[in-house]
């Protein structure tokens, strides 16, 4: 037996490579500071009841489990640090206002997410806290579209989609629990055989719906296409609103995708993933995830990203080295000055920029608070 052989799907970082690695980390975290983030440190190591909390059978089965020495408790290795960062924002911070957060760090997975994935994520990411509105859903877009040019991922495009469809045309249409778990893993594999043969004993609007779902994928006129296709559910009518600001207003290609699903049990709004040429597998996974801080005990509505390092690493190794920080969304001091102090205070930011102009996003964006020239303009909640 060779001892120095590693697990399966685990491996060492070697230079150069570990240089770029680092290197990126450290360019993502100054982007993340220059906007507003505030960087903490989440411990390895946590009782299961506490990185399992809001995110239930999501993380269970990726987590390794062991017994604490001191206390005989059930511990576990973090499978995922954004339940940490909720945490931290509902009980140590305990803040009432906006809070941005931002993390970097190891994880550790049973099973690898992909055939040719590590089981050691390096992890980075953003997430703000104590906003619902879709503004903060746009900021993060936004960052998470400067973070992916930081790193040097170039020709990335975005994959949006809302899980309150499914979850509306479920509750609606009376489907139960177990019934709706399956209906989940079917939709996840876009098998239409089975998911036809699932929903024989569904209503017809019911089964009309879930069967259009892996239909309506493309670009920003599949939101349309669900308008005519979908029950008219309040919900869905929001759900489809959200989409349609956010194609419009993405830096990066954006496409819809309504029956992805991912993260379905602890995902409450929009959900999102970003793809680069030259890797299978998303390069950054998001959403909105409200429930995890109600979890906590303090109800706290959330949305943020994370990345893979060694991901990022592998899209863009030939890069000469990531692309520079810039000042939030412009090269113009006034516009960064403007940002910076209002995200100090606490508010969500929209900014518009020359060729990215779009409708209002929402009527509490209609007051507008500096503008030059028409060259740029700050909206704020």
């Amino acid at each position: 037996m060779r001892n120095w052989l590693l697990p399966e799907n685990l491996e060492d970082i070697l230079p150069p490579q570990a240089q770029r690695v680092d290197g990126m980390r450290a360019k993502l975290l100054e982007l993340f500071r220059v906007h507003g983030y505030e960087l903490v440190i989440p411990p390895l190591l946590e009782y299961m009841e506490s990185l399992l909390t809001g995110t239930g059978h999501d993380l269970d089965l990726r987590t390794f489990k062991l017994v604490d020495q001191l206390s005989g408790r059930m511990m576990g290795v973090r499978a995922d640090i954004t339940p940490q960062v909720a945490r931290i924002d509902a009980h140590l911070l305990n803040r009432k206002g906006v809070t941005r957060l931002c993390y970097a760090g190891s994880v550790l997975l049973t099973r690898p997410r992909g055939l040719d994935s590590t089981r050691e994520p390096l992890q980075v990411g953003a997430e703000i806290y104590g906003h619902s509105g879709i503004e903060s859903d746009l900021e993060i877009q936004q960052l998470l579209a400067e973070s992916l040019a930081a790193a040097g991922v170039s020709e990335a495009r975005l994959d949006i989609g809302h899980v309150a469809v499914f979850r509306s045309i479920c509750r609606r249409g009376g489907v139960g629990a177990d019934l709706e778990s399956d209906l989940y893993e079917v939709l996840q594999g876009k098998d239409m055989p089975a998911l036809r043969s699932a929903t024989k004993a569904l209503s017809k609007t019911t089964r009309g719906a879930l069967l259009a779902l892996p239909e309506l994928y493309g670009d920003g006129a599949v939101i349309e296409r669900a308008r005519r296709t979908l029950p008219k559910y309040p919900e869905i009518d929001r759900a489809l609103r959200d989409l349609k600001a956010l194609s419009r207003a993405g830096r990066i290609p954006v496409s819809v995708d309504l029956a992805d699903l991912r993260g379905y049990h602890y995902h409450s709004g929009v959900v999102f993933a970003a793809y680069a040429p030259g890797i299978a597998s998303a390069v950054a996974l998001g959403g909105r995830y409200d429930e995890v801080g109600k979890a906590f005990g303090r109800a706290r509505p959330a949305t943020g990203f994370s990345m893979d390092l060694r991901d990022l690493e592998r899209v863009a190794p030939s890069q000469n080295g990531p692309a520079a920080i810039r000042a939030p969304h412009s090269s113009d001091p006034g516009l960064a000055t403007a940002i910076r102090k209002l995200r100090d205070a606490g508010e969500i930011v929209v900014v518009r920029l020359p060729g990215h102009a779009s409708e209002p996003l929402a009527p509490e964006c209609d007051r507008e608070l500096a503008k030059r020239g028409g060259k740029w303009a700050v909206r704020k909640l």
